[in-house]
């Protein structure tokens, strides 16, 4: 029965990871696979084609596509300092998914303690930056689709950084 403990299963959007007594010792591929049970080695399966979503500025019950009447603000994420020394409140939606590749999964899981704090950190820090040099009437108007793209190639910068 010990042994039997042994075999599990990666589904198609996930990545195996085993661990051998706690430390990376190999990926796993979608279907049965099998490790030595515990306390020798145990099995992590992150998803990494799930998008998942993150609100910035505001906190909300519902789908972050929608903001409804249910969402509240969060001023201390979304106040932001233009170019031009005015105040600008930006709320925006970061959706992120773990790499798939060679050791995605097994840096999602161990580089960082927590990395959705550390994807938030990174996304708000980029945000600020690239409002910080942005007058705020490109900010309000024109500007949006340029100040997406910086903030997105920023945040993966430094989220690469980290592997």
């Amino acid at each position: 029965v010990w042994l039997a403990s042994g075999v599990y299963r990666v589904q198609p959007d996930e990545e195996g990871v085993v661990l051998r007594f706690g430390a990376y010792h190999r990926r796993a591929t979608p279907g049965l696979n099998y490790h030595w049970p515990w306390p020798i080695e145990t099995a992590l399966t992150p998803r990494v084609t799930t998008q998942n979503l993150l609100n910035i500025g505001f906190r909300s019950g519902e789908t972050a596509q929608l903001r409804t009447a249910t969402s509240r603000d969060v001023p201390e994420e979304s106040s932001m300092l233009t170019g031009d020394e005015n105040i600008v409140d930006i709320d925006f939606v970061v959706r992120w998914q773990i790499s798939p590749g060679l050791d995605g999964a097994a840096n999602y899981l161990f580089n960082t303690r927590n990395p959705e704090a550390t994807i938030r950190s990174a996304a708000e820090s980029m945000m600020r930056e690239v409002i910080g040099r942005t007058p705020i009437e490109a900010v309000l108007t024109q500007a949006r689709t340029q100040i997406e793209t910086q903030v997105m190639q920023g945040t993966q910068a430094i989220l690469d950084q980290y592997r």
